[in-house]
């Protein structure tokens, strides 16, 4: 072995070996071997990793292995989505460079411009996912729009439409102004924003007077057709059904009532425009008004506007007509206002709901069998609470809106005659055949084509074949667990649960595990104008400060962020970000994972664990130093096991039943806490060190050492075998050494069984001695450490107190004690004997005594200690200078104050406990 944990050197190429033997590939090894599947929600082919994409992989990478081990037949579906929005983007900014669009090329040229993409550039993010080392089925790896999917998405499509659950209508959709498409409610991002409250004077038209309403976007104002007020508003009970000379237009306008109206909100009159607004809209089709639409397709203003702001741009023309209405003296004040602005996602133009003609599934009837699923337990979220947030949404579903403008995508199977009747069909020869229509009679296909939520919703079961039956679907179909965000719920979870049992007559899935959000140490939520986001490929391999500079500085929306995102990078990473490897960063990810919160991430925690995977390497170095080339009890030679071995077998089977439970429960972090804590403090702390005295003296018996060495190995071999869902790489390469020793043979870790607790091999007597022992060792390493006594100083220990039990153990382990406590001698004194001054320690009811004479100079180390409580007396003053002035805790980030609070909490404690030494000191 090297001597040294190097990442890079191993991971590359076991991932490599594991995907050329194919062992990431389903395998029914026996008729009755039970299935385990997890779909990857698929990510987009224009992706890259990020933060979020690396910790929900680890999870579902973690179970894949989990259950692959445990010996089920085990699949984790890959795939990738088309991703149309984003990925027509991509293309046609590469056409713009070249001074062309996809006009230019027209639709079917532009289309195979985008496969020839995909091919060449669309595979980032599946090398990335390599990186992290999942395990997916790169064998069967789907896409969207391939042949098999695009089949599925087909028909689903027909049968819906001819069951009348698909049909076309005009409604009012999100309208993305720059792309010329509708968008689904996840593809708009409303952020709050800067904006004006400007009061307009409309008067009525029988003169009587004037009614004031506000809005954010005066320029829809033209497009108005009523005034609401609320029923119940005694202010304006006289002006109900009165009407109203719409200015800058020569149209009358109703007053109505009607409940949506906040009486106290502004003035409680509310302008209507059901064309520009989805609440208006409702309230337009509650009262039967008018619609009037006053934008083409780029939001400029069109042929229902006045003549004079036709062609505008929907802003400057905001300009005119607040500048007109000043003129007329209807303008009444204007108002700074902080709104929520909803912008596309990918064009970052402001959205405008639009009245068009749009396909919609009618999503009433299939939601009411996918409630009933969650509510009787078929499906179950989470953490629980998850599902209050389906319910909400489901029994408030709206029509899904399926159709989008765009070029790359699912094209709708429609087609159009000459008069516009419509006709649905798996392709235009079967449109003919089934509706009789002659081969001279002209038909035009639609040219829209699919949101791509909606073949995302068919990917449980379309990714395995369907609509055929095949053997991949009979054997996956139900999955058992979905991984995702919350975010999605809604967008794709449900609309899987409605397709699922629409079109397969079961579940999806048994489990939905919704995770948080991965956010920054701080619990801010990562973005590129924080400066605060992480690349995961970065943590991995590395990064030095100026590449990671220009990377951060790269396509900010914010350009004049650059500055500050500078300065905090230089601050945070003044070297750059060191290499952690894949394995620190899944067991950091794993850690952090405690079920439905947010995760901060501190590249402190995976430092620590950069540590543990050095620490789990070290401790194999030691163990095959050991035992190479040795009896490791492989024969059939007798062999003697010690207390050590027993305690360690004893923690091993704990730990063995407490992390299958945790994987039962989906308590990640819990798992991570406790094989770290079994491999850290039980195994490389303590029963390494056990081990020394057993295998480095001469005089052991050779049955023991053989008992010792046996049980070094084959605890390890099991460990490996325990880590390895969390950390592929190093387990892997580990394993490949240290299994011949135990008796282990195959060609991978990963098919290798799970291991299982043996209650059989419960020792308590065993636990209970080493716990006395380790607080005889701990109680003179204490002393030691409060008495600044040198680490490798020799000491002379009495014991006191002890009774029969104590004696007998100190006898049993003497050896132990005086090589783990680096002692000169150990002495027994009777309960009247006086002790000379000494410090004290106690395990249980023994004293553990150590005579201090000659070993400290008790004014020196006074003075010692004294000094260590003025530098901190000093920093105190500083925290409290911070946290006694008002300004600061009033205006300071919340998460700067807290720190400072943390800070002096520590800075107490650290006090109280030198004082509780020089305490002990003086008292000698």
């Amino acid at each position: 072995m090297d001597t040294t944990y190097n990442p890079q050197a191993i991971e590359k190429n076991w991932y490599q070996t594991w995907e050329d033997k194919a062992y990431f590939t389903p395998r029914n090894d026996a008729p009755d071997q039970p299935a385990y599947c997890i779909m990857i929600p698929p990510p987009n082919v224009t992706g890259t990793l990020h933060m979020g994409h690396a910790f929900q992989d680890t999870l579902m990478d973690m179970l894949t292995r989990y259950f692959r081990m445990k010996g089920d037949n085990t699949l984790w579906q890959m795939g990738t989505d088309h991703a149309g929005i984003a990925t027509q983007m991509v293309v046609e900014r590469q056409l713009a460079a070249e001074g062309k669009s996809r006009h230019d090329l027209g639709r079917e040229e532009f289309i195979k411009r985008v496969w020839q993409w995909k091919e060449e550039s669309g595979g980032t993010i599946t090398r990335q996912l390599r990186r992290m080392g999942s395990s997916v089925d790169w064998e069967h790896e789907r896409f969207t729009m391939d042949e098999g999917l695009s089949k599925a998405v087909q028909e689903v499509f027909v049968r819906l439409y001819r069951e009348g659950l698909i049909y076309r209508g005009k409604r009012l959709v999100n309208w993305d102004p720059v792309l010329h498409t509708a968008l689904a409610d996840l593809e708009v991002i409303s952020t709050e924003e800067n904006g004006s409250m400007w009061h307009m004077s409309y008067p009525l038209t029988d003169g009587s007077g004037s009614l004031v309403v506000a809005t954010t976007r005066p320029e829809t104002m033209l497009g108005d057709t009523a005034v609401a007020v609320h029923p119940d508003d005694e202010r304006y009970q006289s002006y109900i059904g009165k009407t109203i000379a719409l200015p800058l237009t020569k149209r009358e306008i109703p007053i109505i009532a009607d409940e949506y109206v906040d009486k106290e909100f502004g003035s409680g009159c509310v302008k209507i425009t059901p064309a520009h607004d989805h609440n208006d809209y409702e309230i337009g089709q509650r009262h039967d008004l008018p619609i009037i639409n006053l934008f083409t397709i780029d939001a400029k203003l069109n042929e229902n506007a006045p003549e004079i702001y036709r062609g505008l741009d929907r802003f400057d023309a905001r300009k005119q007509i607040v500048k007109d209405l000043e003129k007329l003296g209807l303008l009444e004040k204007i108002e700074p206002h902080k709104l929520m602005v909803p912008r596309g996602d990918r064009s970052h133009a402001i959205v405008e709901p639009y009245l068009t003609d749009q396909w919609f599934v009618k999503t009433q009837p299939l939601a009411e069998e996918a409630i009933k699923v969650v509510e009787d337990g078929r499906i179950k979220f989470i953490p629980e609470n998850w599902s209050k947030t389906y319910f909400e949404w489901m029994n408030n579903i709206q029509d899904w809106c399926i159709s989008r403008q765009i070029w790359w995508g699912h094209r709708i199977p429609a087609w159009y005659d000459e008069a516009g009747a419509v006709y649905v069909g798996y392709s235009e020869a079967d449109v003919r055949q089934q509706y009789n229509i002659p081969e001279g009679d002209v038909l035009r296909q639609d040219n829209d084509v699919l949101d791509t939520w909606f073949s995302s919703a068919l990917w449980p079961f379309s990714t395995l074949g369907w609509p055929d039956d095949t053997e991949r679907l009979k054997a996956f179909y139900p999955t058992n667990v979905l991984v995702t965000g919350f975010d999605i719920i809604f967008f794709w979870v449900a609309r899987m649960i409605m397709m699922g049992l629409k079109f397969m007559g079961d579940v999806p899935f048994r489990e939905v595990y919704i995770h948080g959000l991965v956010r920054d140490a701080n619990g801010d939520k990562m973005s590129k104008s924080k400066g605060n986001v992480l690349d995961p490929l970065d943590l991995i391999d590395g990064i030095e400060l100026e590449p990671l500079l220009q990377k951060r500085s790269r396509g900010l929306m914010q350009p004049e962020m650059a500055p500050k995102i500078e300065a905090d990078t230089r601050k945070h990473f003044p070297d750059g970000i060191r290499p952690y490897g894949t394995d620190a960063l899944r067991f950091t990810f794993a850690a952090l994972a405690s079920t439905g919160r947010d995760i901060r991430f501190d590249t402190g925690r995976i430092e620590g664990y950069r540590n543990f995977c050095n620490k789990l390497w070290n401790a194999t170095r030691y163990v095959l130093m050991q035992c190479e080339d040795k009896d490791t009890g492989l024969s059939d030679a007798a062999y003697e096991l010690t207390l050590a071995d027993r305690w360690i077998i004893d923690r091993l089977q704990v730990t063995e039943a407490t992390v299958v439970q945790h994987f039962a429960d989906y308590r990640f972090d819990l798992l991570a806490n406790t094989v770290y804590e079994f491999t850290w403090n039980e195994y490389c702390d303590w029963y390494l060190e056990l081990s020394k005295p057993v295998l480095f003296n001469e005089q052991t018996p050779v049955a023991v050492q053989r008992g010792t060495r046996r049980t070094l190995v084959r605890v390890l071999e099991t460990l490996l075998r325990i880590l390895h869902p969390i950390m592929p790489y190093i387990t892997e390469e580990l394993w490949q050494k240290v299994a011949p020793l135990a008796g282990k043979s195959g060609d991978t870790i990963m098919l290798q069984a799970y291991p299982q607790a043996d209650e059989s091999k419960r020792d308590a007597a065993a636990v209970a001695e080493v716990e006395w022992l380790k607080q005889v060792i701990m109680g003179v390493r204490r002393i030691r450490s409060e008495m600044n006594i040198n680490p490798g100083k020799r000491l002379a220990v009495l014991l006191q107190n002890g009774d029969e039990n104590d004696r007998q153990r100190y006898q049993n382990n003497e050896a132990f004690i005086r090589t783990l406590a680096k002692l000169e001698s150990i002495q027994w004194l009777e309960a009247e004997e006086t002790a000379p001054e000494s410090a004290t320690a106690l395990a249980g009811e023994m004293n553990i005594l150590i005579p201090l004479a000659g070993l400290i100079d008790k004014d020196a180390e006074l003075q010692r200690l004294q000094r260590e409580m003025d530098k901190l007396d000093k920093e105190l003053q500083k925290v409290l200078g911070k946290l006694n002035n008002p300004k600061f805790v009033e205006r300071a980030p919340q998460h700067l104050v807290e720190k400072e609070q943390q800070r002096q909490a520590e800075l107490d404690a650290s006090k109280a406990q030198l004082q509780v030494q020089a305490e002990k000191i003086r008292a000698l």
